[in-house]
């Protein structure tokens, strides 16, 4: 019987995107992306992670793969990949017989693509496989000549042959002919051709930025379920308000909140599980909600990360296991450390981009209830479209 080994290589000293396979996308760790593929794929029958870098070997244990340690002499700038894949089946899996290598650095690969890889070379089909997306570009060269292409005849995109361009997510190889060549293509090389929309490399920090904003886009809500988590962390303003203040002619402040987010808190608070409001206000108007709610909260608080941080230390909680839903930029540092970092649906680009889930909701009008949806199940109660009144709070 075949054994198919997945490898990722993942170095920890990239240049161009320092930290670049612990950074999150869609609020996972690149590293834990390519796992969680490799993991799923039908084909594969063990995953392996080759690093030097012990932020790297935990988020890949905590995916669930394998964590091979490299030697440093094979995680410099100029070692290659196939290097890594030689000394991770050298070091774990010396009988394998096809190795698939995933890279972190595509950020949307499936285990559809891996598998894709990983068959026809399984089923002897091809020697080595990679894949491609359907590409039909005019390429030049810096000195204006055209490189698939005469400037000065130029066919119709449409009636140009197809070109395949190589998308850098998997690769699969016979191992026998890797240990043979060095390298991953040889004897019969199949191109299989994967979605194009997914087909982004990660070498600069305005990939990541785009891989985030795409993230939502291109990939079903993550499913979070009550088991997953430990607590819920609530920013106040954006979050269980509008973000916006009503000023009356004596100056009086006063804010918006929706009661159906507060029927989701007090029937997660029933099911167990803690809540804390953390926000950055000082106004007293944030501790008369959360006594309303009857949940604690940290208010005027300057570094909301490192108060989360606290919090969950003090109480034992893994902040691996807890969920922040907030709405702007200062919430930032929580979604670093969360594990389920949430964005309210009108939240800045730059928090939705970062976010693991973004609700349908905005905030201040039933995001929250929605989020106890997801986690206790439909039946909370009504829906959070349902025409639920506002309350006003005067700060």
């Amino acid at each position: 019987m075949t054994t198919v080994i997945a490898v990722i290589p993942a170095r920890g000293g990239s240049k161009g995107v320092p930290g670049k396979n612990v950074a999150p996308v869609g609020g996972v760790p690149l590293v834990a992306r390519a796992v969680r593929a490799a993991r799923a794929a039908q084909r594969v029958d063990r995953v392996i992670v080759s690093t030097d870098d012990p932020l790297i070997a935990e988020a890949a244990r905590a995916a669930g793969a394998e964590v091979v340690a490299r030697p440093a002499e094979l995680a410099g700038d100029g070692a290659t990949s196939e290097s890594a894949l030689l000394q991770a089946l050298d070091t774990a899996a010396p009988d394998a017989d096809v190795v698939v290598l995933v890279q972190c650095t595509s950020p949307f690969v499936t285990a559809a693509d891996v598998d894709g890889v990983a068959a026809p070379v399984a089923d002897g089909h091809a020697d080595s496989a990679l894949t491609v997306g359907r590409s039909h570009g005019f390429l030049w060269r810096p000195d204006g000549s055209g490189i698939n292409h005469d400037p000065t005849a130029r066919q119709r995109r449409q009636d140009r042959p197809v070109e395949l361009l190589e998308t850098g997510a998997a690769y699969a190889m016979r191992v026998d002919g890797l240990r043979r060549t060095g390298h991953r293509f040889f004897g019969r090389v199949l191109p299989v051709v994967v979605d194009p929309a997914r087909t982004l490399e990660i070498d600069e920090p305005a990939d990541l930025e785009w891989a985030r904003l795409l993230a939502p886009l291109l990939e079903e809500p993550a499913e979070l379920r009550l088991a997953d988590l430990d607590a819920l962390v609530l920013d106040f303003d954006g979050t269980l308000t509008d973000d916006r203040v009503l000023v009356d002619q004596d100056g009086r402040e006063a804010v918006l909140a929706h009661r159906g987010d507060g029927l989701g808190i007090a029937a997660l608070r029933r099911a167990g599980l803690p809540v804390l409001i953390l926000s950055t206000e000082a106004n007293p108007v944030v501790a008369a909600r959360a006594g309303k709610l009857g949940v604690p909260a940290l208010h005027g608080i300057a570094d909301k990360g490192a108060a989360l941080a606290q919090w969950c230390a003090e109480h034992r909680i893994d902040l691996r296991r807890t969920a922040f839903v907030g709405n702007d930029v200062n919430d930032l540092p929580c979604f670093a450390i969360v594990g389920w970092p949430i964005a309210v649906a009108d939240a800045h680009y730059a928090v939705r981009a970062r976010a693991r889930i973004v609700t349908a909701a905005p905030g201040g009008s039933g995001a929250v209830r929605e989020i106890a949806s997801r986690l206790l199940g439909p039946e909370l109660g009504r829906d959070i479209r349902d025409g639920s009144e506002p309350l006003a709070l005067h700060r």
